[in-house]
């Protein structure tokens, strides 16, 4: 794509700007500001729409009972059960089990403390869950 054809839709993220290669006049790959393209912006959005959903999801799921506060930071960060023990160390068994209330309640210190710092949170953070979402 020409430097004079880079898009410049409305932008989803505001003000901020993506970069991308662009050919100059003379042929050779430039940098380009561009503002957004239509496309990838609506194709974004449906993204978020999806996240915020399983977001809203798992609380529900945990004022049910059905669900421990872990599976609230998991889905608002966008991590399957799997992926999480391997940042934590465990098998994904072990995630899957700690996403029920009981289990999750019993976890010792030190598996706590293991979760809390994947997700940069306190403890006391980890154990608890919003109100309702905020939007991402």
């Amino acid at each position: 794509m020409r430097e004079k054809d880079v898009p410049q839709d409305a932008a989803l993220l505001g003000e901020l700007r993506e970069l991308c290669y662009a050919l100059d006049e003379s042929g050779a790959y430039v940098l380009v500001e561009c503002a957004g393209w239509e496309p990838a912006n609506i194709a974004n959005l449906q993204a978020w729409e999806s996240i915020e959903a399983d977001v809203a999801r798992a609380l529900s799921e945990i004022r049910q009972g059905r669900l421990s506060p872990l599976a609230y930071h998991m889905a608002r960060n966008q991590m399957s059960a799997s992926l999480l023990a391997g940042y934590v160390g465990l098998y994904a068994w072990q995630v899957r089990r700690h996403m029920k209330p009981a289990p999750f309640s019993r976890m010792s210190a030190a598996a706590m403390q293991r979760y809390a710092a994947v997700f940069g949170l306190s403890i006391a953070q980890l154990a608890v869950a919003p109100a309702e979402t905020a939007r991402t």
